[in-house]
């Protein structure tokens, strides 16, 4: 045990130097990858969240294994959450970590050339076992974390694309516009509802115009939704009137058995505004 502690000291001593040698032999260029950054804030960053894993990992010697990874899994969290690493190849924090493997291993020889017939073989194969499963667990931890707010901001993007691109533009004092383009999935439908409803009742929109003109395709659900959304914002006293309904957009209204009967529908946008300005 005294050998371990001994260890851990030395490590601790030699944790900014690891830092150091590490962050000054790496060699990547690629602008994608926090190693390759310029930034002096951010290469700052870099070295400090690697010294602090090694205050973490010199404890793997003293530690009881479950307790060391519990201690371990505040930085391993930090780490796969940054958003600079999350902007990082996942393969090159990978390699990262076991460039880091590979200084451990070969601190543990400068360590017993210190020590020079005090320790033995199975120490130092002891000690070369735990440095190897520690990094290989720690890299297991760290993937799953990567993979779990990689999947979380993913989601926020996803849903602010979705967003922009279902905006309801103002056009006078109570007409509006929602111009729909692309692929629309039941997801974005739903979102479009939503997000519909919300901003001609805020913006007190009396008239929207509906252009379907850059929707190419869509499914029955997403059929359902769009006249679902004509009847909530008829609840909310909003008149709309539909253009650039597709030939396939119209043979799937029809197959669901959705009624036209009460909707304002034109060929084209301009159409539509001619026709709403010619009744106001």
């Amino acid at each position: 045990m005294e050998k371990n502690h001994a260890l851990r000291t030395f490590l601790l001593n030699h944790a900014r130097q690891l830092t150091e040698e590490w962050h000054g032999s790496l060699k990547d260029n690629d602008p994608a990858s926090v190693y390759a950054s310029a930034d002096l804030e951010v290469v700052q960053t870099l070295k400090e969240q690697n010294y602090e894993f090694h205050l973490y990992f010199a404890d793997i010697f003293v530690k009881e294994e479950s307790s060391f990874f519990r201690s371990l899994e505040e930085w391993v969290v930090k780490i796969a959450k940054d958003s600079q690493h999350l902007r990082t190849p996942i393969h090159y924090i990978i390699r990262e970590f076991m460039r880091v493997r590979a200084q451990y291993l070969d601190y543990i020889k400068k360590f017993v050339s210190e020590y020079d017939g005090e320790i033995d073989q199975n120490d130092v194969d002891k000690w070369n076992g735990l440095i190897i499963k520690g990094l290989d667990i720690t890299i297991l931890k760290f993937v799953e974390g990567f993979h779990k707010y990689s999947n979380i901001q993913l989601k926020a993007q996803q849903e602010m694309i979705n967003e922009l691109s279902s905006p309801v533009i103002t056009l006078n004092n109570d007409t509006a516009l929602l111009p729909l383009v692309g692929d629309i999935d039941t997801a974005r439908a739903k979102m479009i509802l939503e997000n519909t409803l919300k901003q001609c009742a805020g913006n007190r929109v009396a008239h929207l115009y509906i252009d379907l003109s850059g929707v190419v395709m869509v499914d029955t659900m997403v059929a359902h939704q769009i006249f679902q959304l004509i009847e909530a914002l008829e609840l909310l006293g909003v008149k709309s009137t539909i253009s650039g309904i597709r030939p396939e957009i119209a043979m799937t209204a029809l197959q669901l058995g959705l009624s036209f009967d009460k909707i304002s529908i034109k060929s084209t946008l301009s159409q539509a505004i001619a026709s709403h300005t010619e009744l106001t």
